[in-house]
């Protein structure tokens, strides 16, 4: 059995899921939520509670690997610059606690979950809800953590399964 948490990471809320998968592959729901740090006086305060809370988090459930999503490009750079300043000081809670980070697009993640890597949130929400058996609505930032856990779960058991490392996945032109 291997603990995996997912991080989708935010300036305003960070969604957080924490998966078991079973050595057949069965995937398990263990936890999930999202830390909201709107209330915090400044945005560096709001990256140290991202940080402090994940710490936390990582504590509680002990989770032996982590997926965060990657930044995508924003038409906003502000926006862009907090969005990457928030998965800094997650990626700097996992590694604190000496966990590897493997990260992934949200293309990535929607392929795996949901079968096309362009799904739409409601798509993500109820995929995740049918492939852990959870009932009633997810909130969005932590089926997108959830997501990213499981996307994870699926290429580290196809790259059990083949052998072949994921940065060698990609074909060369």
């Amino acid at each position: 059995m291997t603990r995996i948490l997912g991080i989708d990471p935010g300036s305003q809320r960070t969604g957080v899921g924490v998966i078991d998968v079973a050595d057949n592959g069965a995937l398990t729901h263990v936890w999930h939520g999202a830390l909201t740090v709107t209330g915090e006086d400044t945005f560096p305060l709001r990256l140290k509670r991202i940080f402090d809370e994940l710490c936390a988090v990582i504590g509680t459930h002990g989770p032996a690997e982590a997926a965060v999503e990657r930044v995508f490009m924003s038409r906003n750079a502000d926006s862009a610059l907090k969005l990457g300043q928030a998965r800094g000081a997650a990626i700097c809670a996992i590694v604190s606690q000496g966990i590897g980070v493997h990260e992934y697009a949200a293309t990535e993640v929607k392929q795996a979950v949901v079968g096309t890597g362009r799904a739409d949130k409601t798509q993500v929400q109820h995929m995740i809800g049918m492939i852990l058996g959870l009932k009633g609505p997810l909130q969005a930032d932590a089926a997108d953590a959830l997501a990213i856990a499981i996307a994870h779960a699926h290429t580290r058991s196809s790259i059990q399964r083949v052998g072949i490392p994921r940065t060698a996945w990609r074909r060369r032109r």
